[in-house]
């Protein structure tokens, strides 16, 4: 590759990664303002969905570890949807501290809430967009992501 070469897709993925700072930034302001009248932010929002979403119930650091975030930060939000009656802990049978996170019945009626908000503004926000663009978006941040996790953030560093 020539200097040349480099110099631009080391532009391009600097300006992406500023893209993605804004987008990010805009994106929790927007899920917040959507799940405000439950009583969530975009933070609460998305441990909710990371408890639906696995496989099985989780302790708090797997959760954390899912989403990408601080364990610290993860467990202060959900000790907070705990004393909410949002999620309950259960017993972990293979660690005796480490308790799992469960939604509860009125968890599972506010995540359900929240994505009835959801749906009709996905909808709004994809207009103009095709399907392949938002394929090849995914696919971009899916490598980066996958790249940072495996270097942990250090990509392209040799030591």
């Amino acid at each position: 590759m020539s200097d040349d070469q480099h110099a631009a897709r080391a532009t391009a993925l600097t300006d992406l990664i500023l893209a993605l700072f804004r987008v990010n930034n805009l994106t929790l302001a927007w899920g917040d303002r959507l799940v405000a009248p439950l009583g969530l932010t975009s933070a609460r929002w998305q441990v909710l969905g990371a408890i639906v979403y696995a496989d099985r119930p989780q302790p708090v650091a797997w959760l954390a570890r899912d989403l990408g975030a601080n364990r610290q930060n993860v467990q202060r939000i959900v000790n907070d949807l705990a004393k909410e009656g949002i999620v309950a802990f259960a017993p972990n049978p293979h660690h005796k501290r480490a308790q799992l996170v469960v939604l509860t019945p009125r968890g599972r009626a506010v995540y359900d809430q929240a994505l009835r908000l959801y749906d009709p503004q996905i909808d709004a926000l994809a207009e103009g967009l095709t399907l392949d663009e938002l394929r090849t978006a995914w696919r971009v941040m899916t490598a980066l992501r996958n790249r940072l996790e495996r270097d942990g953030g250090a990509a392209g560093d040799p030591a």
